[in-house]
C-alpha cells in the first residue's frame, strides 16, 4: 500500500497557511499566477483531474473544480489533496495506476509530483 503520509501532510500544511491569508495577500499577483489564490485554484484542479484519473484508471478527466473564490483556495486544495491520496491509496499493487514502469510505480510518479507541486507552490507564496 502507498504511503500517502507525506502527500496529506503537505497540503494540509499548506491549506491552513492559505485559510489564514489576509484578502488582501490572496488577490496580490504572484510569478505566473494573477493572484495566491488562482495560483491554488490551478494546483487545486490540478490534484482534482489526477485524483479522476486515478479513480478511472488513466481515463481523462471529465469535471473540473470551480472557482469558488479567494476564500476557498485552502479548502479547495485540502479537498482535491485528500482526494487524490485516497485514490492512490485505494488502488491495490497490480492495478493499471501501480502498475511498475522504470522501477517506480506510476502511483509514487504520481504522488511524488502533487508533493513537489504542493511545495513549490508553498515557496511562491
Amino acid at each position: 500500500m502507498l504511503d500517502c503520509a507525506p502527500l496529506l501532510a503537505t497540503v494540509d500544511r499548506l491549506a491552513d497557511r492559505f485559510r489564514s491569508m489576509p484578502q488582501s495577500k490572496l488577490v496580490a499577483p504572484v510569478p505566473g499566477h494573477g493572484s495566491r489564490a488562482a495560483a491554488a485554484l490551478e494546483l487545486a484542479r490540478r490534484l482534482a483531474a489526477e485524483a479522476q484519473a486515478v479513480e478511472q484508471d488513466g481515463a481523462a478527466p471529465n469535471r473540473q473544480l470551480p472557482d469558488a473564490g479567494p476564500f476557498a483556495a485552502g479548502d479547495q486544495l485540502a479537498v482535491a489533496g485528500h482526494d487524490l491520496a485516497a485514490a492512490l491509496a485505494a488502488h491495490p499493487a497490480g492495478s493499471p495506476v501501480a502498475t511498475r514502469s522504470g522501477g517506480r510505480s506510476a502511483a509514487d510518479h504520481v504522488l511524488a509530483g502533487a508533493v513537489a507541486s504542493l511545495e513549490a507552490l508553498a515557496e511562491l507564496v
